[in-house]
């Protein structure tokens, strides 16, 4: 376990001193090595082309061979100016940060949980844009407001490590999705105002599965989890709609999510969240992660799972 241990924070400390040297870097260089890995992972490497051409090409059926393939380069090159962009993160400045990530809408939040009675506001995000970049919120928001995001822990310890440090360097605080509950409770009884970030767009296991909204022409299983918990609490819900004006910059605007009347299901707002990224996604599509196994666990088997179950 020692030596397990050791071997842990030296490939860590490996990462994070390399990062940094990286990250010294203007962006500007560091968008030309952006480009030359580009070149490396579409054209040599080829990671998870099929994934991706199988995920736009039944996602955007009406649209032809040669569209798709456009689409697919430009979110390859957009994934490698996020990889350059994250790296960037070890040693960005508060004056750059916020001159390169600029929140619109965060007075909705400040007065969510400050002036209409909500211990917390819950906002919804996807893998659209540079996510990463959102944990920076801290910076643009009144100190009053304790901001967190829930993050699943990644199973290379070394990795997981620098990616807690990277997004906790804002002010923020990372909160792993098993402790979600329990720490929203604790932050509850404290009577902190809270802003959450949930990136909602992931696929559950099997057992967490019992949710499917149609979403880019699919039955897609959906995590149910921040609305399930914000009920208990009594949160407001909150969009973040990301937008990329140039290379380089980023735009995230607030926008307060309600709830359809009558009510057209158990998890109105989860479905309306999915809804919105849809809405992103047709709009812009290379700047959405491609390259996940979206859909690799579908509603056929897990009802097939189910009835096995019940006939067990």
């Amino acid at each position: 376990m020692e030596k397990q241990e050791r071997w842990t924070t030296f490939k860590y400390r490996l990462l994070w001193g390399a990062g940094y040297l990286l990250s010294l870097l203007p962006l500007r260089l560091l968008y030309v090595l952006s480009d030359a890995l580009f070149l490396l992972v579409y054209y040599c490497v080829r990671y998870r082309r099929g994934v991706v051409r199988d995920n736009l090409s039944r996602s955007f059926p009406d649209k032809s061979p040669s569209e798709t393939l456009r689409i697919e380069k430009r979110f390859y090159r957009f994934f490698c100016d996020y990889f350059v962009e994250t790296l960037k993160l070890v040693s960005i400045s508060r004056r750059e940060m916020c001159r390169r990530m600029t929140f619109h809408g965060t007075e909705q939040l400040e007065r969510a949980v400050m002036e209409e009675g909500c211990d917390f506001v819950f906002i919804y995000l996807g893998h659209y844009c540079n996510w990463e970049w959102v944990a920076s919120l801290p910076y643009s928001i009144s100190p009053v407001v304790h901001c967190a995001q829930i993050y699943h822990p990644l199973y290379d310890k070394a990795s997981d490590k620098f990616f807690l440090r990277l997004r906790n360097h804002f002010g923020g605080e990372c909160i792993p999705m098993k402790h979600t509950l329990r720490r929203v409770m604790e932050l509850k009884s404290e009577g902190r105002p809270t802003a959450i970030g949930f990136i909602a767009d992931q696929l559950p296991t099997w057992n967490s599965m019992h949710f499917f909204v149609p979403f880019l022409h699919r039955d897609t299983a959906v995590f149910t989890g921040a609305e399930q918990i914000g009920r208990r609490v009594g949160a407001a819900y909150f969009f973040a709609d990301i937008s990329r004006p140039r290379r380089g910059y980023y735009e995230c605007t607030f926008r307060r999510m309600e709830a359809p009347q009558p009510p057209r299901g158990e998890y109105d707002m989860t479905a309306l969240f999915m809804e919105l990224l849809e809405r992103k996604i047709r709009e812009v599509p290379q700047y959405w992660l491609w390259t996940h196994k979206r859909w690799k666990r579908t509603k056929e088997e897990w009802l097939r799972r189910q009835a096995q179950e019940k006939e067990g």
